[in-house]
């Protein structure tokens, strides 16, 4: 089975035009979930990664099964006002505004090698955020792993433009 057939699409939401990609439906499935982390892992086989990062929320379903698998640590990256310490914030660009990523000011050891994991990539402002947060905290990021691409919002020629590396396991076309 493709990782596609796990993965519902919705029409219409959240507005009329978009079609959106549900994982939620792959998570429920134990063969696809599992098959999901293995394939996201898999270009990472042999390369020393110390923690994996995720960005909010659903990338905190896959990053803690990635950590797990690892046996490394996990570290959220959330929206603004969400982390009980100290924080370094880094903004960025929606549809429609502005929002604003944080990141524990100790979640690293400085040159720790990090995996950023979300479970989609459309324009990537949010993966762009966490890299710099990453970045900015003295980590090395190693790569970001996706579940599903959206190629025609051009997020992973924005993230490859940083000069990190992108892996995605399916694409679907629009938005």
């Amino acid at each position: 089975m493709s990782i596609e057939s796990f993965i519902r699409t919705i029409p219409d939401y959240p507005k009329k035009g978009i079609q959106f990609r549900d994982v939620t439906t792959l998570f429920q499935d134990p063969r696809g979930f599992r098959m999901a982390i293995d394939m996201l892992l898999h270009p990472y086989a042999g390369q020393t990664i110390d923690k994996v990062a995720a960005l909010e929320a659903r990338g905190f379903i896959m990053g803690g099964a990635i950590a797990h698998q690892l046996s490394v640590g996990f570290v959220p990256i959330r929206k603004q006002g969400k982390l009980p310490g100290d924080t370094m914030t880094e903004d960025y660009t929606l549809e429609y505004g502005q929002a604003t990523m944080e990141l524990h000011t100790d979640a690293f050891k400085e040159g720790e090698r990090v995996l950023l994991v979300d479970d989609l990539i459309a324009t990537g402002g949010t993966c762009e955020a966490g890299i710099k947060l990453i970045k900015r905290a003295n980590a090395t990021l190693v790569g970001c792993a996706f579940i599903i691409d959206l190629p025609a919002l051009g997020g992973r020629k924005l993230i490859e433009s940083m000069g990190v590396d992108v892996h995605t396991l399916c694409a679907f076309d629009g938005e």
